[in-house]
């Protein structure tokens, strides 16, 4: 009685109750409308009751079809997320990652080549997405991500441990001597931390360096990479994020005038399902980013870091 029946006649009816119509399920599973429905009769006998009620130009499922399909298609779902776990496990060509646009576009593409030319056999495929990933449904081997979430359910490792600071293009650092000569710039809001708590915004820095917030006199941007883009037009100062504006302070295209900093509770980790990261191309990858955001240790150097804490206490 617990014997189950073929897979061929679970799949067409799968289909089916998915469609609604055999003749779509037929042509969805590349078989005649003939074969699907002998597919579903012998279902029935097996089961020892009807799945479906066909009427005059359609079908509906009978209550113990209805019963039956949620099943079905979580069992279809969970085999095919199983057979693509295993093809992508088995392919050591290819390496898929997300990450957020503005780590993208100002952190990894710059420096994609040298992972390319120390692994010429990998081919790269990025999405540059802030969606939360799903690394069954969406295929994708490795995510980068930026927050305070927990990753309890993968394997994750520290990359960056984020700081602000304010930056300038050098066309402005002369008019930065001291943190009062904050308040007279321009100053670039860059909106996309909001989340984090406390806000590291231009409020929380300029209390936390003892000084007065201006009335808001400059523009805001949802995107980090959009504020570091003004500030390298010399828009204003921006208090930029050291992971988007690494490059620009190496190539001299910003500078931080001020010797002050702020850290950020919240971090970038790269993500993988938990065994992934064993895998030769996720193990290379893992080990190139770690090695290339040890860079950043070297910006930290001579830098006077403020207690945001202090702010919310005084």
């Amino acid at each position: 009685m617990d014997r189950l029946p073929p897979l061929t006649a679970l799949r067409a009816f799968e289909a089916a109750a998915r469609h609604m119509s055999f003749a779509q399920a037929a042509e969805e599973l590349n078989v005649t409308p003939a074969a699907l429905s002998f597919q579903i009769k012998s279902l029935e006998q097996h089961l020892g009751c009807p799945v479906f009620r066909r009427l005059n130009r359609a079908v509906e499922l009978t209550e113990e079809g209805a019963l039956l399909q949620p099943g079905v298609a979580d069992g279809f779902a969970a085999l095919q997320a199983a057979w693509r776990s295993v093809q992508r496990r088995l392919n050591s060509a290819t390496l898929t990652v997300t990450a957020g646009p503005g780590f993208t576009a100002k952190w990894l593409a710059p420096r994609l080549f040298t992972f390319a030319q120390a692994n010429p056999d990998i081919e790269l495929r990025f999405s540059a997405s802030l969606q939360l990933v799903d690394f069954e449904r969406d295929d994708v081997d490795v995510a980068i991500r930026f927050g305070q979430g927990s990753d309890e359910n993968f394997y994750s490792k520290r990359i960056i441990n984020e700081w602000i600071a304010p930056m300038v293009s050098p066309e402005l650092a002369g008019q930065l001597r001291k943190p009062a000569d904050l308040t007279r710039l321009p100053l670039l809001h860059d909106d996309h931390t909001s989340f984090l708590q406390p806000h590291p915004n231009w409020e929380v820095f300029l209390r936390a360096c003892k000084l007065e917030p201006p009335e808001e006199n400059g523009p805001h941007f949802s995107q980090s990479d959009h504020a570091i883009d003004a500030a390298l037009a010399s828009a204003g100062v921006v208090l930029g994020r050291i992971s988007m504006a690494e490059a620009h302070l190496k190539d001299g295209r910003l500078v931080m005038p001020l010797p002050i900093a702020m850290r950020l509770n919240a971090a970038y980790r790269i993500l993988c399902p938990r065994g992934s990261e064993t895998r030769p191309q996720v193990a290379r990858f893992i080990e190139w980013v770690a090695e290339e955001t040890k860079a950043i240790g070297s910006f930290e150097e001579g830098l006077t870091f403020l207690d945001p804490r202090n702010v919310e206490q005084a």
